[in-house]
């Protein structure tokens, strides 16, 4: 296990890096060491054997791609700080938009990066708190750099990877410290900018903006124009009976 912050890159600082040969999950490393965080950490492991995503699916993770969780402390409601998920698709556009030409990539609602239409990026949070704050949250990242995994049937929207669309090879480490200094400038936007400049940002990169589109919320598939996110982070689809605002949802074009 390494704690170096500067062997890889130009490191944002003020923020730890803990990187391991091999852990379960980044994110359950993260909760793991939730008690004893002093300051924003990044987790970052070569191979993990139980990484998942949304709701629970499994995340394929081969070796070369990035599989990494930030924790921090965040002076923020439950509401606020699922607001981060914003946060963290812009800086993994700006992040790979080093790599590729940020024409090839755009985001998608809530979560996913896009690259050439494939997933080449997913965002996954998790907080505990009992109070009005958070105690801790977790923001787990996972990004296909080299290899696109296989066996992936049940995805909404095909894997692809960074090289695969003939982006520049980058290594997890050196692409984790371009992600984490994207990161640390969004934290300082929403600092003094709040989150309608994050918003607004994210909706610049949106896929599909001002198109029709189809959520699923498990309970009901709801097909409309996607008109924006609104100020809590939700989908606002223009249908048929009017705006639907949106807070959890499946996305399909």
């Amino acid at each position: 296990m390494s704690t170096d912050d500067n062997a890889h890159g130009h490191w944002p600082e003020g923020y730890a890096r803990v990187v391991l040969d091999t852990v379960d999950s980044t994110m359950a490393e993260a909760a793991r060491r939730a008690p004893d965080i002093e300051r924003p950490t990044w987790i970052v492991a070569k191979t993990q054997t139980a990484a998942r995503g949304r709701r629970g699916r499994p995340w394929i993770v081969p070796k070369g791609n990035l599989n990494a969780t930030l924790i921090f402390r965040p002076e923020a409601t439950a509401a606020e700080a699922a607001k981060r998920s914003f946060l963290a698709a812009n800086a993994l556009y700006h992040a790979l938009s080093i790599y590729v030409p940020a024409e090839k990539l755009s985001l998608k609602w809530p979560n996913d990066v896009l690259l050439c239409g494939g997933k080449v990026a997913g965002i996954l949070l998790e907080s505990s708190g009992r109070g009005p704050f958070v105690d801790w949250l977790s923001i787990g990242i996972g990004v296909n750099l080299r290899h696109t995994p296989d066996g992936v049937t049940d995805a909404s929207f095909a894997p692809t990877s960074l090289r695969e669309e003939g982006g520049w090879e980058v290594a997890p480490l050196d692409f984790l410290a371009t992600l984490a200094d994207a990161y640390a400038t969004q934290e300082a936007k929403l600092l003094r900018l709040g989150f309608d400049r994050i918003r607004e940002d994210w909706m610049h990169k949106a896929a599909r903006l001002g198109e029709v589109i189809t959520a699923s919320t498990g309970r009901e598939e709801i097909t409309g124009i996607f008109d924006s996110i609104d100020r809590d982070g939700n989908l606002v689809l223009i249908t048929g009976t009017g705006p639907r605002a949106i807070p959890a949802a499946d996305v399909y074009f």
